[in-house]
Order: structure tokens, then C-alpha cells, then sequence
């Protein structure tokens, strides 16, 4: 490119170069830095489960088993069901993960971990679902921590991604759990949205996870969302370390077997079409 300078702003050869050179390398500069700047941003992995295989890849999840005794019998909430690896339990059709809740003189159903196999720290977690309708179910997608000791419930935190109680069928609740906020000392914070047709057809559940905030989605519409603050200490935020997926149905307990619970109207299924989650860790 060719540059007329004014006679009395006129440069000699040897000031041009310079002046070139000049330019040049206040363009390198920019250039590396954008390009340390593009290196400094975290990488995104994704993970997709889409339950098209004929059987669940336990190289992925873990399959709970009993009813919480004698660690915690009840789950730690009164609840109901023993929880099986019976295929009357769990098991995949038409390209959709089921799980069943039954009754024949005891509840039982299933229960699905990803712990020490999908394990993440911030980032998006989506799960496509149809859910129960009984008075008494209890279906949960929620997040614990993993770690390499026993769970300090609440300390450790916890993320509830999607909750709903059969006797309130139409809204789906979003919540965490800390030492601060909890439900066992009614300050857990937690809020929900109205939808008509769970039961009917499948939406999309999503958390969007970053160092300080939360933001839970129903079909792309955000209906909680919560941010730490600089005052905020474990108590508060323990979501500063790695935590897993968790897939169950429950039966009663002391928040869905509140107003009882229908045994005429099971077994009740929980289905998931896929699960995506996308996180730099």
C-alpha cells in the first residue's frame, strides 16, 4: 500500500523503513497476544449418551443397589424403594433409557451413577426426559460431589438439576444444597417453573455450571439462577470441585410421599432419551 505524506511531513527513505518496521511489529505483537489469549481459553469436551445401544454401558455408569441401609436406609429422606439392576427395573427401549418403579408388596426401582467414569467441573449438563405422574414418585437429575472420601452432606454441596413430586405434577423444581442452604434447615434455595405436559412428552433439563453462578433451564427458558458472592465461603459455594451425574426415581419419602403414595397407579417409568455434557475439565 502506497502512502502520500504531505511535502512538509516528507520522510526519507531510511525514517520509511523504520516506520514499516515499525507497524510490523505492532502487528506481530497483536497477533500473539490473541493468539496466547486463544490458548488461555479452556478447551470444551463433550460427552453425549444417547442409549442406542441394546444394554447400558456399565463402562459409564454405576448401578446402585438396595435401599441405603445401613450407611443411610431411606436414602437419608424416609424414601420407599429398594433399587434393583433387574431389567423389570431398568432397561432400554427404543433408544431411550426406562426406569421403572414397581410395587408388589415393596417398591422397587432403579438408581444410575456416573461417578469415577463421567466426572466434571463446570460447563452445561442436558438430559432429555419424559417423566412419572403418580401421587408419590419422586424422579431426580442431580449432581454430588466425587471424591476420594465419604460424602459430608451438606458441607460437600449438592446440585438438583430436576425434581418433581407426583403430587405436584406440573412444576419442576431446581435447588442446591449446602451447609448454608439446606432443606433440613428449610433455607435451601431452590425455585421452579410450570410445565403442563412432563408426563406426555420429553424436555430438555439443563444446568449451566461456571466458577460463580448456576443457571437451570427447562427447554432453553431459564427459571433459576444463582451467583456467589465475594463474602461466600465453602458454607456457601462448595461448587469448586468435580461432581458426577445421577439418574433415579424414588418412591415417598418425606417430600414425594407427602400427600401419600398411589400403589394402584404403579409401575410408574421414568424415560431418558440422551444426556449431553460439556465441560474444559
Amino acid at each position: 500500500m502506497l502512502v502520500q505524506v504531505p511535502v512538509m511531513f516528507q520522510l526519507n527513505q531510511s525514517t520509511l523503513n523504520k516506520l514499516y518496521f515499525l507497524l510490523f511489529s505492532l502487528f506481530f505483537l497483536q497477533s500473539c497476544n490473541e493468539s496466547q489469549e486463544d490458548k488461555n481459553l479452556p478447551v470444551y469436551k463433550e460427552w453425549i449418551y444417547d442409549f442406542n445401544a441394546e444394554t447400558l454401558d456399565t463402562n459409564f455408569w454405576n448401578i446402585v443397589k438396595g435401599n441405603g441401609c445401613p450407611q443411610l436406609c431411606g436414602f437419608g429422606n424416609n424414601e420407599l424403594q429398594h433399587y434393583t439392576n433387574s431389567e423389570e427395573n431398568l432397561h432400554i427401549k427404543n433408544g431411550q433409557l426406562v426406569i421403572s418403579a414397581t410395587y408388589d408388596s415393596v417398591f422397587k426401582s432403579a438408581k444410575l451413577t456416573s461417578e469415577n467414569y463421567i466426572d466434571f467441573q463446570t460447563g452445561s449438563v442436558e438430559v432429555s426426559a419424559k417423566l412419572p405422574s403418580a401421587r408419590g414418585t419422586w424422579p431426580a437429575i442431580w449432581l454430588l460431589p466425587s471424591l476420594e472420601r465419604s460424602l459430608n452432606w451438606p458441607l460437600d454441596g449438592e446440585i438438583d438439576i430436576m425434581e418433581n413430586v407426583g403430587y405436584n405434577p406440573n412444576y419442576i423444581f431446581g435447588t442446591i444444597h449446602t451447609a448454608a442452604y439446606n432443606h433440613t434447615k428449610g433455607t435451601h434455595l431452590t425455585d421452579s417453573i410450570f410445565i403442563d405436559d412432563l408426563d406426555q412428552n420429553f424436555h430438555s433439563y439443563k444446568l449451566v455450571w461456571t466458577d460463580s453462578t448456576l443457571a437451570w433451564f427447562v427447554d432453553d427458558i431459564q427459571f433459576h439462577f444463582l451467583s456467589k458472592t465475594k463474602h461466600d465461603t465453602e458454607n456457601e459455594w462448595p461448587f469448586d470441585k468435580p461432581f458426577h451425574l445421577i439418574l433415579n426415581l424414588a418412591v415417598g419419602g418425606d417430600w414425594g410421599g407427602k400427600m401419600g403414595v398411589d400403589t394402584n397407579a404403579f409401575p410408574q417409568d421414568f424415560f431418558i432419551d440422551y444426556i449431553k455434557i460439556k465441560s474444559p475439565s
